[in-house]
């Protein structure tokens, strides 16, 4: 006979075992197993259950006179979407496996490509297209758009009689090569003992001893003089370090010099006046270095909308995501932070301009940064990059996305895993597992994963956020003191109640879209579920952790928005009978004016919500 055994079994021998029972720190350790154990028990019919989304039962799947609970993963999954991934029902399945924004790479993508994806993201339909279809303009769904610039770069030029495109310079350790700016050169071509770099003031931003690295570090280069006049035009003599092979037009970086690069170049304008035209959501500005640089952008869309589009000068634009990839963005982040509307981690090209094992230093200190000021950010690159070629992530991979995940990431990306890989669809379902995994651990087990011992969300893991710190005097300086003081308090009271009454959520009112912004900077361990007027505001609040936008029903007076938002919620399996909610709104009254409130609401009985339509068919994970 052959036993079977299931987590918890294999747990209960190691608990009733003598030798735990002689080792209280081991026992200890045992029931902390046994927790994660029950944990994992939850999700047994996930891998193989077609009507389960992120370990969570999908109240769209049940029968339609039926709505089962739902609790949806708090950290949202960016992914890059490009030839693997395009066709529309490859990218159906994205969504349905928690893909909430997709992400345009503009270094590589076509407007050909970019029309279609953007077409069949339109045509997928999410949970709110589901449920409440008649609330929809032309979009299925409620998926963001970010639209990635491919900046301003420095890159060597054509090798000599490459006609393919395909040939390789081989540079031998020791050698000495010589770097031209001059158009002569790049007209020769390249060689074993020149190379031709697009940057004409290069001599004037290295310096002896300085590192050039080309193709993102493969060769490494050291910098022994710098020549600005001569017979052949400026020059700076440079020393391999060691050997590799080039090809044409490699990416160059130059770690801690400061160049006069723009900002936003030519073709980054035309990029993004086209994503204006498809009314992208956020653009994720590249090689930023100063908080001027963003403003320049901002000023530059806004421009474009205004005149070249016509649109009306509060139009809401698009948000503008920094790219943190250099030393000079490190340098300068504080001002970059405080004039963007959120930051990435862009972990590949700063993993090339300081030193590789700075870099999980670097993400925690901006991830903190961001969460102390109430701005998202997004950890990008090689995540999972071994499920580009293998159906599963390595271990380190699961690691690097859980640490993420506790470090207070508001979204994770995924790169060319989705854009290109073998496995688009099981790597985005890979990682809403380990954002599952790392969020039910750290709600059980918080003195584990980063926070302290006075309870589960960010705010009470950091005493309520203890003032004095120069990120907090920034972001209480760019608030007016007053809207700061009410919204604030309501924003923190709602998140200690909900911790406190086990709320099943946070349903927030609102009509700027601030006040979710601000519940979500204090980091409840509930979903956060914004109900909006316009779909612009639903999609721009989506990279905000915890926040699930949904459109509020138009004509629904101010007295029953809070009903009807409760019997919304219901329909989308985000609360039942029962339950309590936080119901937070700014309200209006004629003696005082605006004013914030919050109420806690037990979730009355309704007649059982109907989802139209043949749901199973349509959509099967609980995806908003």
């Amino acid at each position: 006979t052959r036993t079977e055994y299931s987590p918890t079994t294999v747990t209960s021998k190691m608990l009733s075992s003598p030798l735990l029972k002689q080792a209280p720190v081991l026992s200890t350790a045992a029931s902390s197993f046994s927790t994660l154990s029950s944990s994992i028990m939850d999700d047994t019919d996930y891998a193989d259950s077609e009507s389960v989304h992120g370990g969570r039962s999908s109240a769209l799947d049940k029968p339609e006179t039926e709505v089962q609970k739902w609790t949806p993963q708090l950290t949202k999954i960016v992914a890059t979407i490009g030839p693997t991934s395009e066709q529309y029902h490859v990218l159906q399945k994205l969504v349905r496996c928690g893909m909430r924004v997709m992400r345009l790479n503009f270094s590589h993508a076509t407007v050909e490509e970019v029309e279609l994806r953007c077409k069949n993201l339109d045509m997928c339909k999410g949970r709110h297209g589901v449920a409440f279809p008649e609330r929809m303009s032309t979009r299925q769904n409620l998926r963001a758009v970010l639209l990635d610039t491919r900046g301003p770069e420095i890159r060597s030029g054509k090798l000599r009689n490459d006609h393919s495109g395909k040939e390789t310079i081989n540079l031998e350790q020791g050698n000495t090569i010589t770097l031209r700016t001059s158009t002569h050169w790049e007209e020769m071509g390249s060689t074993e003992k020149d190379l031709f770099i697009d940057y004409a003031k290069l001599t004037k931003c290295l310096k002896p001893g300085m590192k050039v690295l080309l193709d993102d570090g493969a060769v490494v280069l050291t910098v022994l003089e710098t020549n600005e006049i001569g017979l052949d035009g400026p020059s700076v003599v440079c020393r391999i370090d060691n050997s590799g092979e080039l090809r044409s037009r490699a990416g160059v970086n130059l770690p801690g010099a400061v160049t006069d690069l723009p900002a936003i170049t030519d073709k980054d304008k035309n990029d993004i006046k086209y994503g204006l035209t498809k009314d992208i959501d956020y653009i994720a500005a590249s090689f930023v270095q100063s908080a001027e640089g963003v403003r320049e952008i901002r000023h530059f869309v806004r421009h474009v909308m205004t005149y070249d589009m016509g649109m009306d000068p509060s139009a809401p634009a698009p948000l503008i995501i920094s790219k943190i990839e250099s030393v000079a963005a490190l340098r300068n982040f504080d001002e970059i932070l405080m004039e963007s509307d959120g930051i990435m981690v862009a972990r590949g090209d700063l993993g090339v301009e300081i030193p590789i094992q700075q870099v999980t230093n670097a993400q925690k200190e901006i991830i903190a940064a961001c969460n102390a000021v109430g701005k998202p950010v997004i950890v990008a690159t090689q995540m999972l990059e071994s499920m580009a070629k293998n159906p599963r992530p390595t271990r380190a991979e699961v690691a690097d996305v859980t640490n993420a995940v506790y470090d207070g990431a508001d979204c994770v990306m995924l790169s060319g895993e989705t854009a290109k890989g073998n496995y688009p669809v099981e790597t985005v379902k890979m990682m809403n597992e380990i954002i599952l995994g790392a969020e039910r651990f750290a709600m059980s087990k918080p003195e584990l994963s980063g926070g302290g011992m006075h309870g589960n969300s960010w705010l009470m893991r950091n005493n309520l956020r203890k003032p004095g710190h120069h990120l907090e005097n920034m972001v209480d300086a760019s608030r007016d003191i007053t809207t700061r003081s009410s919204l604030s308090a309501v924003a923190m009271s709602s998140v200690l109640a909900a911790e406190d009454r086990r709320a099943a959520a946070i349903i927030v009112l609102t009509i700027g879209g601030y006040l979710p912004k601000l519940i979500s900077a204090y980091r409840p361990n509930v979903p956060i579920v914004a109900f909006c007027p316009h779909e612009k505001m639903a999609r721009q609040l989506m990279i905000h952790r915890g926040i699930h936008p949904v459109m509020m029903l138009p004509g629904t007076s101010n007295s029953k928005k809070p009903l009807v938002a409760i019997k919304d919620a219901m329909s989308l399996g985000l609360v039942e009978k029962g339950d309590e909610v936080i119901v937070v709104a700014v309200e209006t009254c004629d003696v005082v004016g605006n004013y914030a409130s919050m109420k806690v609401v037990n979730v009355p009985e309704f007649a059982k919500p109907q989802i139209k339509g043949p749901v199973r068919k349509q959509i099967h994970p609980g995806c908003v």
